[in-house]
């Protein structure tokens, strides 16, 4: 026994100490994000509110983790095989030993793809690619949202030069599930889009743009037609158009959308593409314009901000104008290398015209201050440690907090994030 277990040993460290394996993880390239702390309010644990619309900082409660392991497992040429892939965990972070029993986190399969270049003819740059994927998506960091985000399984064809820019395709499935409970086992939706994208056309010195149209095409079975209702969905259009320029060293950018049917609401709802199968839309149009930049006033004092306006008419049966106005600004400034204060004011105001009865009305503030040590004096470098300090305010829907007792309350914590 003691010589069979020699022996192993042996084939074990020859095996670890192989080129081929150095060379195998030498290979894999490992990305990933993080966020999670630790914090108390006057209600208990961390408030969350509203933080798409009043920002982000000091106004998370979660843990989320991504881990992406990707590899070129096939080069000759111009010719690569790429395979990405990436799991997440999102929890609460109450507990020590966190697992899928009694929903204490729960885990998924984000990425799942082959990327292949050197196969387009005329373009060796141009991407073919197939599986699941985050495709393109446009990103408000300090809102935490995803203004343009058409991800899921695919396949398409992505920065095929054309022209000044490049353009992409993809066919992309992102379904509804549980649209309405009366159908059973036969209520979940396929729903099919089609994106198109021009990106990199430079108008000017320092400008640069992006187009697009998304087309979302519900896809019922005949038992869901026949059942109508809710599955008589219309395939809906979703228009962007945006333009950015370089300023002071920073940027700015302008984003315009159109949206209609079941993607009208995501001008209103922040949202980034998703079909609302869930209400009665055939009659819903919206509009949305958002700026965001990022202005580095002095060597050590930046800002960032996010305004966003949207409109919505009939995204249900019983509203007839949905209004969205939000405004969120962050300002940064460095202290040493490492170490830098930080402050978030944001605030929303929301209103629902209804058909019959009276208007819902939302409105909120939050305002932050923090202390952060990030590895480097830029606006986005990560890792970031901060320690913080929110005041949250619903200064319109009431009694939010404190068990329903008050409109305000504090948040202090520990908060962590991470890009790599």
């Amino acid at each position: 026994m003691e010589t069979r277990l020699r022996t192993a040993a042996v084939a074990l460290a020859a095996a670890l100490t192989s080129p081929t394996l150095y060379a195998a993880i030498d290979n894999i390239d490992f990305h990933g994000y993080l966020r999670g702390g630790v914090g108390v309010s006057q209600d208990g644990g961390i408030e969350e509110f509203q933080k798409n619309k009043v920002g982000r900082l000091g106004n998370e409660a979660d843990t989320y983790g991504e881990v992406e392991l990707g590899s070129e497992v096939y080069k000759k040429d111009d010719v690569s095989f790429y395979v990405d892939t990436m799991v997440s965990m999102f929890s609460d972070g109450s507990n020590d030993n966190e697992t899928t029993l009694g929903d204490d986190a729960q885990f998924g399969l984000r990425q799942l793809n082959l990327q292949i270049k050197g196969l387009v003819p005329g373009d060796k740059d141009a991407v073919i690619w197939g599986g699941k994927r985050y495709y393109q998506r446009h990103d408000l960091h300090i809102i935490d949202t995803k203004y343009w985000n058409i991800s899921g399984s695919g396949a398409g064809i992505e920065n095929y030069t054309l022209g000044p820019g490049a353009i992409s395709f993809a066919w992309i499935r992102g379904d509804a599930n549980d649209v309405d409970y009366r159908v059973d086992g036969d209520n979940d939706v396929n729903i099919n889009y089609l994106d198109l994208r021009y990106a990199g056309w430079k108008p000017w010195s320092g400008a640069w743009t992006e187009f697009g149209i998304d087309y979302a095409m519900p896809n019922t079975t005949k038992k869901q037609k026949e059942y109508g209702g809710l599955y008589d969905a219309d395939n809906g259009v979703m228009v962007t158009s945006e333009i950015s320029q370089d300023v002071w060293g920073g940027y700015q950018k302008l984003v315009f959308q159109y949206a209609n049917k079941g993607l009208a609401q995501n001008m209103i709802s922040q949202g980034g593409g998703w079909y609302d199968m869930w209400n009665d839309t055939q009659n819903a149009t919206g509009y949305r314009v958002i700026n965001t930049g990022l202005l580095p006033i002095t060597d050590k004092f930046s800002l960032n901000q996010v305004f966003t306006w949207g409109s919505a008419d009939d995204v249900t049966a019983q509203t007839s104008k949905s209004t969205l106005l939000s405004l969120v600004g962050r300002g940064q400034y460095q202290f040493t290398q490492y170490v830098r204060g930080i402050g978030e004011v944001g605030s929303f105001w929301q209103k629902d015209e209804n058909k019959v009865g009276s208007d819902y009305k939302q409105a909120g503030q939050k305002y932050t201050l923090a202390l952060g040590l990030a590895a480097g004096p830029e606006f986005m470098s990560r890792p970031e440690l901060r320690l913080f300090a929110s005041y949250l305010n619903d200064s319109e829907d009431g009694h939010s907090f404190k068990d329903n007792t008050s409109n305000n309350t504090w948040n202090f914590g520990v908060q962590v994030e991470a890009w790599w």
